[in-house]
């Protein structure tokens, strides 16, 4: 997977913003995953697990997810701005939130108790669908947060001061 990560070029360009871009996708992709938990169930069983009332769960998970998000767009970089093939990546990622968070953490914030059943396949689902959302989501947000040209080229990372004093970011070697 490294070398089709490395085809894209993994660094976001200097006009990108990655970590806000994923921050809205994941906040975005958190309503259509609410919705099936809602739906099959499992909602319930999580603000049991939790101890939580109703609001704090839901104002936690929104906020969990868009943290989640700015992780995914800065994990897989440049990658994760694949209009055809980012809800792939994305839904692998709900995937391995699925195994770090309801497996692992879920039980741990709740005193030991873990969904089971078909709760657990709904909880499993909807970060299926959180990640086929984000990734979907991710290349259409990316696109109006880009930051103007003049903007960056002032930065002192980027633009023509930049070039003088050879302080840009390290290029990617080429293999």
């Amino acid at each position: 997977m490294g070398g089709f990560l490395q085809a894209h070029g993994q660094r976001p360009g200097v006009t990108q913003r990655p970590l806000l871009a994923g921050a809205i996708a994941g906040f975005a992709a958190t309503g259509p995953a609410l919705a099936l938990l809602y739906g099959l169930g499992s909602l319930e069983l999580e603000i049991h697990m939790l101890a939580l009332s109703l609001a704090l769960t839901l104002a936690a998970g929104w906020a969990v997810m868009a943290i989640a998000g700015a992780v995914y767009a800065r994990l897989f970089g440049r990658t994760a701005n694949d209009a055809r093939g980012g809800w792939l990546f994305g839904m692998a990622y709900g995937f391995a939130l699925w195994a770090v968070g309801a497996v692992l953490i879920l039980p741990l914030a709740s005193g030991g108790l873990a969904p089971a059943g078909s709760l657990a396949v709904a909880l499993f689902l909807s970060l299926l669908l959180w990640g086929c959302c984000l990734g979907g989501l991710l290349p259409f947000v990316q696109r109006p947060l880009h930051a103007n040209l003049e903007y960056v080229a002032r930065r002192s990372e980027a633009g023509p001061e930049a070039a003088a004093t050879g302080s840009s970011p390290p290029r990617p070697q080429r293999r």
